[in-house]
């Protein structure tokens, strides 16, 4: 059986951070399964098909990995959130808000098996054939950033959202919310968790 890589704690630094205090990461290239988006992440049909088309794939891939002997834990959901005008996003105007949905991809992940995974699953769930042509698998560079990790519901991310951009500011340091966007890991499926106890790594990448 090959040993089953679990990227949460592999790459603890990033997908574990503690949450007292906001630290400094310098995040890796790394590759991610993506697809785009606007709309607001709780009503909109556009996000949720997103996410319809997003995991089936990504457990695809792994499966198909598994058998060419590399396992792996599907990695958590993440988000990039902005929007064209940046007030839109920080005054909570949802429906205006773009987005991107990933998962991170393992480095032996190829285009070629993410398009094996799409051949099978489009002849297995035909309903999603017009959704997963808007996946890609892309690399992406964050860099330096600022995070910490959230306990708690989503709605209730504000001030912890805030902590971070005054850590950033007391640094002497900037971003700009279209060019650094803001970003989100949910450690927690909302529909099992208690959203007391939900866990969400804030990320604000910045110049």
């Amino acid at each position: 059986m090959p040993v089953k890589v679990d990227f949460k704690k592999s790459l603890k630094e990033f997908y574990q951070p503690s949450p007292k205090e906001v630290v400094l990461v310098d995040v890796p290239d790394m590759q991610f399964l993506m697809i785009d988006g606007i709309g607001s992440p709780g009503d909109s049909k556009e996000y949720q098909d997103a996410l319809a088309a997003l995991y089936p794939i990504a457990f695809k891939t792994k499966f198909l990995s598994k058998a060419k002997g590399k396992d792996y834990v599907v990695p958590p959901l993440e988000g990039l959130w902005w929007a064209d005008n940046m007030d839109d996003f920080t005054e909570g105007n949802r429906d205006k808000w773009k987005w991107t949905m990933m998962i991170m991809q393992p480095e032996w992940i190829t285009q070629d098996m993410i398009n094996d995974a799409i051949k099978i699953t489009k002849d297995k769930k035909p309903e999603l054939s017009g959704l997963l042509p808007k996946l890609r698998l892309e690399r992406f560079t964050e860099g330096q950033a600022a995070q910490i990790m959230h306990i708690g519901p989503y709605s209730e991310e504000g001030p912890t959202v805030q902590k971070v951009h005054d850590f950033i500011q007391k640094e002497g340091r900037k971003f700009d919310g279209q060019a650094n966007k803001h970003h989100e890991i949910y450690l927690s499926d909302p529909r099992k968790a208690n959203p007391a106890t939900m866990k969400t790594v804030i990320r604000q990448p910045f110049m």
